[in-house]
């Protein structure tokens, strides 16, 4: 269908610079007039010629890009942090496995979002210090990223701190590789403590936030992914 259109569209264009060919060739002067015929055949294409050519063509522009890195997050309790695909948090030994890579993408000044390059679900803490997985890219979706000692790396919640001392909290792994409340976390122990092993440097499309409605039915998740 499309092409015998295009053919439909191509066949009536030559038609008509035919036609116009052969009004040319008859155009007669007249003496009574300043112009001729011929003379507004000429003008009327010149003024299209014009009228065409000063329409420029919009640029799409380049999407926005945004460097970071496709990364490990090996934990000071010896675990390598996993994002499983349905959506499970937590830590394991086995340092092949294609879910403990992670997208660190930087969405401010030292500020990242942390995406599971498997399942392409984002990391998030709700209101009450609870770590679970996220399809879209909220507030809660914002970790700060603050180098430690040694190389060690902390990442607090964005959003969420502990209201009198000003506490933040933090995404962290207990001894057993389980993830933990970011309350329940604090930055000088071992549990909140990561070493990026960055793989490549990559270029990401900026993530786009969500509304406030979906923050709100997002920190309502089940409670028993963190301890």
């Amino acid at each position: 269908m499309a092409a015998a259109i295009a053919s439909s569209l191509i066949r009536q264009k030559r038609q008509a610079r035919e036609r116009e060919k052969s009004n040319a060739c008859k155009c007669v002067s007249s003496p009574s007039k300043g112009k001729t015929s011929c003379d507004k055949n000429k003008l009327n294409v010149f003024s299209r010629v014009k009228l065409f050519g000063s329409k420029k063509r919009r640029r799409r522009r380049p999407e926005p890009q945004l460097k970071g890195i496709v990364t490990k997050l090996y934990s000071r309790q010896g675990y390598h942090l996993q994002l499983q695909a349905d959506g499970t948090i937590d830590g394991t030994k086995d340092e092949d496995s294609t879910y403990t890579l992670f997208n660190l993408i930087p969405v401010g000044l030292r500020v990242v979002a942390i995406q599971g390059v498997q399942t392409k679900l984002y990391l998030a803490m709700n209101s009450e210090g609870y770590l679970y997985t996220s399809e879209l890219f909220t507030p809660e979706c914002k970790f700060k990223e603050s180098v430690f000692e040694n190389y060690y790396v902390t990442y607090s919640s964005m959003i969420y701190r502990q209201q009198q001392s000003g506490r933040g909290w933090y995404l962290g792994l207990n001894k057993e590789g389980e993830i933990m409340k970011g309350n329940h976390v604090k930055k000088n122990k071992p549990a909140a403590h990561f070493l990026p092993k960055p793989l490549k440097v990559a270029m990401y499309k900026e993530p786009t936030q969500q509304t406030k409605e979906l923050l709100m039915f997002s920190s309502s998740w089940p409670k028993s992914e963190a301890r």
